[in-house]
């Protein structure tokens, strides 16, 4: 025989509202008959009819994220505290990959539309002149995160990567480098942008820039690791070569460190590098790794949040525009100590 809510309900002697509240996460049910509950409904393995759920409140509890590459740490990070997030409150995610690839990314936002999604996240592989396929006519409200689309209305949750370029330079400066090279991302919001950063921190320490150390890598690759080696072979044949290195992520700048350690050269001593990222890396990388903060947990919360409170707005939603700030974390790859005293770390913070 089918269980149902009320059959619960009665059996508890409390309304179908606290199971449903219940089942569905509410916080304002209390720890002994949320417990209550949920040892009934395992007992009876009930199973809730979502189908039939969708019909009353017109809602499929399913939220989509398109991302480019879910091998990459940084967007496993964020979709694990996306999907952790919005498993609280009742919903569940459904994850794609577009591969770096614009027509496929098309295919993949096609296919999660017609799944009547509630919300759709979409981190996209297009350039930033390119915004995302078909998504501002749609009825479905959808977010962009990481990469933004200037001019382009949609909500957007991302780090200050402007910021994020000169707080990496910044550091390069203060332990004492004096040429400081870039190994630049895609044509893509944050590659632009760090670049951008960097610029502007030689600028304001009274540094020249110098076409030569910037190594351009303009496709967004899974084997970032293979273009930072490829990026620092580039540099070292530059005369004089740089003493500091920031690159754009963190594979990067373990390919850079790799070619500079293969090289007969010792990081720090000889050249700083410094990624952006801060990705959960194990310990056995060779030279423990610099790194800008990019926030990969908060971006996955506050997506979740944003997500959430357009689908329970009564009326369109405004776009909202959530920048969090980046912050320095100092390992070996930097610690030249014996040149400079190290800055303090920084303080995560946010803004809106």
């Amino acid at each position: 025989m089918t269980v149902r809510l009320k059959d619960i309900a009665k059996d508890l002697g409390l309304s179908v509202v606290t199971i449903s509240k219940v089942l569905r996460h509410h916080d304002d049910i209390g720890d002994e008959t949320r417990e209550r509950v949920l040892a009934r409904v395992k007992e009876l393995n009930y199973r809730p009819n979502l189908a039939a759920r969708s019909l009353v409140t017109g809602r499929s509890y399913l939220i989509g994220l398109v991302v480019p590459d879910l091998l990459h740490p940084f967007f496993a990070e964020v979709a694990k505290a996306l999907s952790t997030a919005l498993r609280k409150k009742g919903y569940s995610l459904i994850i794609s990959s577009s591969e770096e690839d614009p027509e496929l990314e098309e295919q993949q936002i096609d296919h999660l539309l017609g799944r009547q999604l509630d919300a759709l996240i979409i981190a996209s592989s297009r350039k930033t002149g390119e915004p995302p396929h078909r998504v501002e006519n749609q009825v479905t409200p959808y977010i962009l995160i990481d990469r933004e689309f200037v001019g382009f209305p949609a909500s957007f949750v991302g780090i200050d990567d402007e910021a994020a370029g000169i707080l990496a330079t910044d550091h390069l400066i203060a332990v004492g480098c004096e040429r400081i090279a870039h190994i630049r991302g895609p044509e893509i919001s944050p590659g632009i942008r760090r670049f951008e950063g960097y610029k502007k921190s030689l600028a304001q320490h009274g540094m020249q820039f110098h076409a030569e150390y910037v190594v351009a890598e303009r496709t967004a690759d899974v084997q970032s690791r293979q273009q930072g080696a490829e990026g620092m072979r580039r540099l070292l044949s530059v005369q004089p070569p740089p003493d500091g290195v920031f690159c754009y992520n963190d594979p990067m700048a373990m390919g850079a460190i790799d070619t500079t350690l293969e090289a007969g050269l010792n990081v720090p001593r000889d050249i700083a590098i410094i990624g952006c990222g801060n990705l959960h890396y194990d310990d056995s990388l060779r030279v423990p790794l610099s790194s800008i903060d990019q926030q990969s947990q908060q971006i996955g919360e506050r997506s979740a949040r944003l997500a959430l409170s357009i689908i329970a707005a009564k009326t369109p939603p405004r776009r909202r525009r959530i920048i969090l700030d980046p912050s320095l974390v100092v390992r070996a790859s930097t610690a030249r100590t014996d040149k400079a005293r190290l800055p303090p770390e920084t303080t995560r913070t946010t803004s809106e």
